[in-house]
């Protein structure tokens, strides 16, 4: 019983490193290019965001005055 749960993890564990070697990992520009595209879009969903805000505080109080 002992050998075949160590049989289970040891196999589990072959087929994780052969997965690993499977992948194909970014090189330095692809991640750089990437990064700078994630930081360009929050940047600019950001400002739609505190616009939209601005707006709607805007909205609020002509509103309620």
């Amino acid at each position: 019983m002992a050998d075949t749960a160590k049989k289970t993890k040891t196999s589990w564990f072959k087929g994780l490193k052969g997965e690993y070697k499977k992948v194909v990992w970014p090189n330095r520009k692809t991640i750089t290019r990437q990064t700078g595209d994630v930081l360009f879009v929050s940047i600019i969903m950001g400002l739609i965001i505190a616009i939209v805000d601005f707006v709607t505080r805007i909205g609020i109080e002509f509103l309620v005055k």
